[in-house]
């Protein structure tokens, strides 16, 4: 039995297009096309996706994964065993993951008091809704997700354009002390990780140091997210997942 690619999209709860870039990169080429040239995909695809899947939530990026999964010397089932120490040595920091709302979630809520025009005045020319169906399905049901729907919901257009100037202001000074070289784990890199925990502490929800971690490991492991933070300057998201992770060993030391 085959299934087209909206099917195996619905069973792994991916986007049609993240599959077709998979295709397009080689690291899931459907085994089937239908006579009209469209993509089938097999129980044996299926089975690679959900290797791929299983790599890419722990963080993997793409060509390591297909280097791992194109492997001759490697047995299907060492993928499994590895897969599966690696997720029982995380599940906790993914649980705390689940509990927290990742910052480009909040542009969500950026739509909520505002006309459409409005909206991309004061988003500028990110999409508020890209990442509705993620947050929605990550956080829908967390007591985290509850109080930043809540805070939102009562924010002007004043509010999100002062909130929009404060991560802009930040962005400039995290640029600036990349561009002087400092590793994460100088005292400005530290410093501007714990400004960005206080400022979602701020404006939408308890950001405690073990959830901050969780969102930094986030920042580099989702694309989405990653090209967020990198779109301010290239290597922010893991110079940034490094210094939160500075921060937090400091205020949990001291």
């Amino acid at each position: 039995m085959s299934y087209s690619v909206g099917q195996v999209a619905g069973f792994a709860g991916v986007t049609v297009r993240t599959l077709h870039h998979y295709d397009d990169i080689g690291l899931l080429v459907p085994s089937e096309r239908s006579h009209a040239g469209h993509r089938r995909y097999g129980d044996a695809d299926l089975d690679r996706l959900q290797q791929i899947l299983f790599y890419r939530e722990l963080g993997f990026p793409l060509d390591e994964v297909a280097t791992l999964l194109d492997d001759p010397d490697v047995d299907p089932r060492a993928h499994l065993r590895r897969q599966h120490e690696l997720l029982t040595a995380r599940i906790e920091k993914l649980r705390k993951m689940a509990a927290a709302v990742e910052h480009a979630m909040e542009a969500r809520e950026m739509g909520i008091n505002l006309t459409p025009e409005e909206r991309f005045e004061v988003f500028g020319d990110k999409d508020p809704e890209q990442y509705a169906e993620e947050a929605e399905r990550r956080w829908g049901g967390t007591e985290a997700y509850a109080e930043s729907q809540r805070r939102a919901a009562g924010y002007t257009k004043d509010d999100w354009k002062r909130m929009q100037a404060e991560v802009a202001a930040w962005s400039e000074r995290y640029d600036a002390v990349m561009a002087a070289g400092e590793p994460p784990t100088a005292e400005a890199a530290m410093d501007l990780a714990e400004e960005h925990r206080q400022h979602i502490c701020g404006w939408f929800y308890e950001c405690p140091y073990e959830v901050h971690q969780g969102l930094g490991e986030m920042y580099v492991a989702d694309e989405r997210f990653k090209a967020f933070y990198d779109s301010m300057r290239p290597g922010l998201a893991e110079h940034l997942k490094e210094a939160i992770a500075a921060n937090a060993a400091r205020h949990t030391a001291s």
